[in-house]
């Protein structure tokens, strides 16, 4: 299947609280198999119905590496029920904020209950890279964007650097890193 066109900042759709799904069928299926592929074909590890345009609260998220085989998850209408004391910083990207990364403070675990593609009720505890992944996505859901959580100076200036870029109808170029991993693209150095 083909992915969908990613929503990329400064559009105001990322910004909008994303609604409950009611019902789990063939749309929602769709849905997922649409997402999975955009995420794929952007080498990401994680995407938020939003970013592809789409008001609905679900998440797909795969952290297996290149040569791994590959371990997807849904979320349908997650929410976070409980957090660790622990704090972690990670290195985060976005799909909607291409090649641009900033350390991030979080939660190092977390406690999540959604549903399933089938619409089973399901409860995770996740540390590590998947609490930050899945906080970062739960984050879209709300209306949430990472740099939301980094310094309002370099808010600023990735913002005014996105909108400048979308009025000549491109988008901002930023050093390459590899989104799977986070770290700098060898084919870069």
């Amino acid at each position: 299947m083909a992915g969908a066109p990613l929503v990329y900042l400064p559009d105001p759709k990322l910004r909008l609280v994303s609604a409950l799904v009611s019902r789990s069928d063939a749309e929602l299926k769709a849905l997922v198999q649409t997402m999975f592929d955009t995420m794929y074909d952007a080498a990401g590890i994680g995407l938020a119905a939003i970013q592809i345009g789409v008001e609905k609260r679900v998440v797909t998220i795969d952290l297996a590496g290149k040569d791994e085989e590959p371990q997807p998850l849904v979320l349908v209408n997650p929410e976070i029920v409980a957090v660790t004391e622990e704090r972690s910083v990670y290195d985060e990207g976005c799909l909607s904020i291409p090649d641009y990364y900033e350390e991030v403070e979080r939660p190092a675990g977390v406690r999540i209950r959604y549903l399933d593609a089938d619409g089973a009720e399901q409860e995770l505890e996740a540390d590590g890279l998947l609490a930050t992944c899945v906080q970062h996505e739960i984050d879209h859901l709300n209306g949430v964007l990472f740099i939301d959580h980094i310094s309002r100076l370099k808010r600023d200036r990735v913002v005014k650097k996105f909108e400048k870029a979308r009025a000549m109808g491109e988008l901002p170029s930023f050093p390459k890193r590899d989104r799977r991993r986070g770290e700098p693209d060898p084919a870069e150095a």
